[in-house]
């Protein structure tokens, strides 16, 4: 699978944050990070290309004003033309998934009715969501990045996790599949370890598979007795 993510920053190489998710992406195969050009550099032509290359397109700005910085909705009217996108003709993005990474300056939890924002951010990513429909797409769930400036260094690392995984897994949404996900990304560090540290490791890995093993048999048990009780 091939991920393009498209950035939209005002002050990219200032931020923290994007700065942190770069080389995050770095080391993944497969995933373009793709910064937004200028408008005078914007190459029409190269940005559809690049597009249709790509399996899973993602969306990353920080939340200006409950909406993405004026440079993605310049980069959309410029790239997305109608010979290329619209499903009568072209429909080059057909069936290609859209997903968006959006970080916040404001608490997450404020982004609810009766909060001080007093609105969701699936209300505010509706736009995102008709474009998806629009153009044939599958729209993905959003990965919200709450103010990493505050944030521990525990809580990085598992943005990172997140992160990569969002990038990366052929499929978002279910238990499962984070889970063989997760198994994957331990076998290849694995690989990585000096040959004194793979036996114990491998034998960690051995243990983590017999348990989604076992996990997996217990999820067939129960929806075995879910069906039973259905007659």
């Amino acid at each position: 699978m091939e991920t393009l993510v498209i950035v939209a920053h005002p002050q990219l190489e200032d931020s923290s944050t994007q700065q942190f998710l770069r080389q995050a992406a770095k080391p993944l195969e497969k995933v373009v990070w793709h910064p937004v050009p200028k408008t005078n550099e914007l190459d029409i032509m190269a940005e559809q290309t690049s597009l249709r290359q790509a399996d899973r397109i993602i969306f990353q700005f920080p939340l200006y004003w409950y909406s993405a910085p004026a440079s993605l909705k310049i980069w959309e009217d410029a790239v997305l033309t109608r010979h290329f996108a619209d499903q009568a003709v072209d429909g080059a993005l057909v069936g290609k998934e859209l997903g968006l990474v959006i970080s916040l300056g404001t608490p997450e939890r404020h982004y609810a009715a009766g909060q001080p924002e007093n609105v969701s951010l699936s209300q505010l990513t509706v736009p995102f969501q008709a474009l998806a429909h629009k153009l044939g797409m599958t729209f993905l769930p959003t990965l919200v990045v709450d103010q990493f400036g505050y944030q521990s260094e525990t809580e990085k690392m598992q943005l990172l996790v997140r992160y990569q995984r969002y990038l990366t897994q052929e499929s978002l949404g279910h238990f499962k599949d984070e889970e063989a996900w997760l198994l994957t990304r331990f076998q290849d560090y694995v690989a990585t370890l000096p040959a004194e540290q793979q036996t114990q490791a491998s034998l960690l890995l051995d243990q983590l598979t017999a348990n989604q093993d076992q996990l997996a048999e217990l999820q067939a048990t129960i929806k075995m007795m879910q069906d039973t009780e259905d007659f």
